[in-house]
């Protein structure tokens, strides 16, 4: 016969296990949070975290989640943790929908738009008619092919914007700057990681400075064995020259916000268009290939700090697995 007391110690014991269990799934939460908390606010990503630290924005989102999680079930020292955690990841992540106050810029407006084309494979009709409806007066491109950039010509570019510096190439290396305003010093640099090519000139807006622009192109970090070409070409991107002329670099850098490399070349004296827009959340890349990754923002304009953003947003490009990003800038008087 089983007696009260040992119904009691019985329910005691089950109810310490219980706990237990709860308090191992709340550290089992926390932990990981906590841990993302500290890599990316000490910019410590390195090998496979490099990957992984372009899902910040989700981590943040999930932070708080997990910390009102363990604190309904009682376990203080875990909610503590996660809370504090998803503070840190909030408040890295959450200006970016916050516009900027905007630089004393008063002369004239350029739109530039930047799309990565996919080998090639993107739509040239589509892009040709988003160049025409959104009035471009600036357009980089990535993974520009020969075929494609003759296409886009015989579809209507070539009207639209007549300047352009080119390097296109078969596969995913090629890239170009198109512009309505005429160009100088035009040419092209390649990457050592992935041998990509970045595109440049210079072009002459009436009223303003002259203006170099760029289009971004570093390695991808796909495997963790090809982050070091990414670190190579993330270094490698030309920094901001706030006491020289005006620059601009927009293109796929494959790095969001969150990667510590992209973060330092910001500091050189660019500022994110998309970000100071209030715009930073546009997913530019994914779903990939049909695999279920959610969309990261790898697409940027970076503009020098003298140029104010005015708005910013990203626009489908069919064939295309990136977003097309356009940046509505205006620039000092010169």
């Amino acid at each position: 016969m089983i007696t009260a007391p040992e119904l009691s110690r019985g329910g005691t014991r089950g109810g310490t296990r219980g706990g237990r269990w709860a308090t191992a799934a709340c550290w089992l939460a926390a932990a990981p949070v906590a841990a993302w908390a500290l890599v990316r606010l000490a910019g410590l990503e390195r090998g496979p975290l490099v990957l992984a630290i372009a899902f910040t924005p989700y981590v943040a989102a999930v932070a708080p989640v997990v910390a009102v999680s363990a604190l309904a079930l009682r376990r203080r020292a875990p909610a503590v943790v996660a809370a504090l955690a998803a503070l840190s990841l909030i408040g890295v992540v959450a200006p970016r929908t916050v516009p900027d106050a905007r630089p004393p810029a008063d002369g004239p407006t350029l739109r530039l738009l930047t799309a990565n084309l996919l080998l090639g494979s993107a739509d040239a009709a589509g892009l040709v008619g988003l160049v025409r409806t959104r009035r471009v007066d600036v357009l980089t491109v990535q993974e520009l092919t020969p075929a494609l950039a003759a296409e886009l010509d015989r579809l209507g570019l070539a009207a639209l914007l007549p300047h352009r510096s080119l390097s296109p190439e078969v596969g995913s290396t090629g890239s170009g700057v198109y512009a309505r305003h005429p160009l100088r010093d035009t040419g092209h640099r390649r990457n050592k990681g992935f041998f990509f090519t970045q595109a440049y000139a210079t072009v002459t807006v009436p009223g303003a400075p002259p203006l170099r622009v760029e289009s971004a192109h570093p390695a991808a970090p796909y495997a963790v064995d090809v982050v070091p070409d990414w670190w190579t070409d993330q270094r490698a991107q030309p920094p901001a020259t706030p006491d020289g002329g005006l620059s601009v670099l927009a293109g796929d850098f494959n790095a969001t916000l969150d990667h510590a490399a992209l973060r330092e070349l910001i500091a050189t004296g660019y500022t994110d268009a998309a970000d100071a827009a209030g715009a930073g959340f546009g997913g530019t890349w994914g779903p990939y290939d049909g695999d279920p990754i959610p969309p990261v923002t790898i697409d940027h304009v970076l503009v020098d700090r003298r140029i104010a953003v005015r708005a910013a947003g990203t626009f489908p490009v069919p064939g295309s697995d990136h977003r097309a990003l356009l940046a509505e800038l205006r620039l000092p008087a010169g």
